[in-house]
């Protein structure tokens, strides 16, 4: 008999260049999941195709991080069969108003969802401090953990690139959270 998700264990570890593979296909299948009612089926082909060109990509920005003190730094969470579940990114603040600490990511895939999985990678990526995140509108799932980890809506908000079709996004931002 197969557990269910939530009482499998999940080991979360530093993804390395080795692991972009599995980062890049855990992250666009957790785009896929989060977003296949709020995008459009071209933003779905365009990931698909792209597949590739990421994974190289993302080889290539964990090498950097890897020589890189201070960089962004990403982890891979895997499940007891050792099979990639959830991805987070986190480092440096980017957005020139808000330099403090940004979460670039996470995607857990939906058969973890309810686990527990989602807030060990936000402990791991960001722990107590200050940081910020953007998040598509229309995500409520994703905004209602947010606010659970005491973000609130900071007043900014911008449209996505092209991409991801000029959807609306906006930022939210906690204090250190002790």
């Amino acid at each position: 008999m197969t557990q269910p998700a939530s009482t499998l264990p999940y080991l979360i570890r530093p993804a390395t260049p080795d692991d972009a593979e599995a980062y890049v296909r855990t992250h666009v299948a957790g785009l896929h999941e989060t977003y296949e009612h709020i995008m459009p089926p071209e933003y779905h082909e365009h990931y698909d195709a792209e597949l590739p060109t990421l994974i190289e990509r993302r080889r290539e920005a964990f090498e950097e991080a890897a020589r890189t003190p201070g960089s962004a730094r990403s982890w891979l969470a895997v499940d007891g069969d050792g099979a990639p579940v959830a991805i987070a990114t986190s480092g440096p603040g980017r957005d020139e108003d808000r330099p403090d600490f940004e979460l670039h990511h996470i995607y857990t895939l939906r058969s973890t969802h309810g686990s527990g999985l989602g807030q060990r990678l936000l402990d791991t990526a960001i722990g107590s401090r200050a940081a910020y995140l953007w998040i598509l509108d229309g995500n409520p799932r994703a905004e209602r953990f947010y606010v659970r980890n005491g973000f609130a809506p900071d007043g900014t908000s911008m449209l996505c690139g092209p991409t991801w079709h000029h959807r609306p996004m906006f930022r939210m931002h906690r204090p250190d959270h002790d």
